[in-house]
């Protein structure tokens, strides 16, 4: 009788959604089990987030922070949230601030994109053509009146922003931010873009 031999069992792979046909759809984020955090839908497809660096981590977290303490009171920043562009279209900024009366209950999942007056991106390096190219695209078509950009510049934050022109429908860049940034837009604000990095030592 021959020796018995042990067979390995097939390591499982990990099952993705089939797309229908025509793409997914906005609602289908809400219904799709099992999805990873942070998905986005852009052009019909599903975009999976990869882990984020202590520097998008940081920059999101500043931006949240300083910006809820200069908003008017009639807006809402929110941090890493979906908004509703179309049906084949549904980003999420790593920072949005919008309208106050959209922000309806805790259990809601998005903000309609014409609620947003400021969307910022954090590029990270599997992002840098979406942040760069197609979600300012999207963000423009959709009216959202500023885009700022923050680009990891050797662990320093330089922030590029960028306001609609209501003759052409595109953004036009408006400066390139670096150690300090003070602006009149969407509302005043004057921060410290250093501490993005030396944030954990401020107290030092």
């Amino acid at each position: 009788m021959g020796a018995l031999t042990s067979v390995a069992p097939k390591a499982s792979k990990p099952t993705w959604p089939i797309p229908p046909e025509g793409g997914w759809t906005a609602d289908d984020l809400d219904r799709l089990p099992d999805l990873p955090p942070h998905t986005e839908l852009i052009d019909g497809s599903l975009v999976f987030v990869r882990p984020q660096t202590l520097f998008h981590s940081r920059a999101v977290d500043y931006f949240t922070w300083q910006l809820e303490s200069v908003a008017p009171e009639n807006l809402e920043v929110v941090r890493q949230f979906t908004i509703d562009i179309d049906r084949q279209n549904r980003p999420e900024p790593d920072v949005v601030v919008v309208q106050g009366d959209v922000v309806e209950d805790p259990g809601q999942t998005r903000f309609p994109a014409e609620s947003v007056v400021l969307a910022i991106e954090v590029v990270s390096e599997e992002s840098v053509s979406r942040d760069r190219e197609t979600k300012p695209l999207k963000y423009a078509q959709a009216k959202i009146p500023h885009y700022w950009r923050v680009e990891n510049e050797n662990g320093r934050a330089a922030v590029h922003t960028f306001e609609l022109e209501p003759t052409t429908g595109a953004y036009t860049g408006t400066g390139i931010h670096r150690e300090r940034m003070k602006l009149d837009v969407p509302f005043a604000v004057d921060l410290d873009l250093t501490l993005i990095r030396a944030r954990r030592h401020k107290d030092q």
